[in-house]
């Protein structure tokens, strides 16, 4: 039984997947780093405001380095952001809703808009009718 537990702790690494991340995935980097940018702040300014040194925000924006979840929750949310959990199935709908956020924004349409259209836009789409 001695040999049984000697051999599997030899390969008991060989079935283990580390549990983290070599970096943050890149699309996630390049928008906290746009963020940052669009506030005006330096890497520097962005650390202090979160009590980390410069070299650590380099780190993390370069994908050197991977935040613990309290430190990235933190940072997402100085910048404006959130992290949030989303069934699968939802991340498409999702997604197309943070786009077409964000399109409206890049139109100079900031303003709050309602989630479902308007009356008015009813009215400027052309009704399709089903061909059979």
């Amino acid at each position: 039984m001695c040999y049984i537990i000697s051999s599997m702790k030899k390969n008991i690494t060989k079935h283990i997947k580390p549990l983290r991340l070599d970096g943050l995935p890149e699309d996630m980097r390049r928008e906290l780093k746009e963020a940052r940018v669009k506030r005006g702040w330096s890497q520097r300014e962005l650390g202090s405001r979160l009590g980390l040194p410069q070299m650590h925000i380099s780190g993390i924006e370069s994908g050197k380095i991977v935040p613990r979840y309290d430190t990235l929750l933190e940072l997402v949310r100085i910048l404006d952001r959130d992290l949030i959990m989303v069934p699968r199935a939802l991340v498409p709908a999702v997604q197309s809703l943070i786009r077409d956020h964000l399109r409206h924004d890049q139109q100079g349409e900031s303003d709050e808009r309602p989630l479902y259209g308007d009356a008015d836009d009813e009215q400027k789409t052309p009704e399709r009718k089903d061909e059979v």
